[in-house]
């Protein structure tokens, strides 16, 4: 069923809360609190990729948060793009904030300061979208980019990456596989090579388990700079996702 017929249903017949199944309510509001109030922090990431860049998460991938980034994703409800944008943008401001006093290290473009915040959501599969209606990752980086402007925050999304190939379903891959599995599996859309120039560039997902996938969507902006090499390194992407999978440890 298409997004946009999930989302008129939505409109006009009572749901369940996502997180809990209470009726009559999207999102109550103790799932809201689980995915906004513990405020966005730095995501620890088990044996992190090599090229990484610093990931911020509004929640932990557990409970209610869980649940609610399963049904809009897998269930197609649409609705909960809404919160779950807040909270993406919670964790953009988390990521963009760390980078703004990084001082040497995060030094900016060159042309001087950015001219606001570029999202650029890690791409679906075409067959996922087709599947499923709509681009999960897109849909939360439209509401964020809303919810950042406004805020008084310049925010657009740029959806500049796509799939270079078939990659393998992620689900069940060991934290090495998914590393294999996705390299070398994005690049830059052709000729929207400059569009990132002069922006403060922020990778945006849904979630984060391995990396190994934000890891890639960062080589491949780096691989297709149009201000020369390193451009976009490390030192100028950060990321952030509504939720991380917390390591065995914690």
């Amino acid at each position: 069923m298409d997004g946009w017929w999930h989302a008129a249903v939505e409109l006009v017949l009572p749901v369940d809360c996502a997180g809990c199944g209470r009726p009559r309510s999207l999102l109550c509001a103790r799932c809201e609190a689980a995915l906004l109030a513990p405020g966005a922090r730095r995501a620890v990431v088990a044996d992190a990729p090599r090229g990484l860049p610093p990931v911020h998460a509004a929640a932990e991938y557990r409970g209610p948060v869980r649940a609610a980034l399963l049904a809009h994703k897998e269930r197609g409800a649409t609705g909960l793009a809404r919160p779950l944008g807040r909270a993406l943008a919670a964790a953009v401001r988390a990521a963009t904030a760390r980078r703004a006093a990084a001082g040497p290290a995060g030094r900016l473009p060159p042309g001087g300061p950015p001219a606001g915040l570029a999202l650029v959501p890690v791409p679906s599969a075409r067959r996922a979208v087709r599947a499923r209606g709509h681009d999960p990752a897109r849909r939360i980086a439209a509401a964020a980019a809303a919810r950042l402007r406004g805020t008084g925050t310049e925010a657009c999304v740029l959806p500049v990456l796509r799939q270079a190939r078939r990659v393998a379903d992620q689900a069940g891959l060991t934290a090495s596989e998914r590393l294999a599995n996705m390299s070398g599996a994005l690049e830059v859309r052709r000729g929207a090579e400059g569009l990132c120039a002069g922006r403060r560039v922020v990778l945006v997902d849904d979630l984060v388990t391995t990396g190994a996938t934000l890891a890639e969507a960062a080589r491949a902006l780096g691989a297709t700079s149009a201000e020369g090499p390193g451009f976009l390194s490390f030192e100028h992407v950060s990321a952030a996702v509504v939720a991380w999978t917390a390591p065995p440890w914690k």
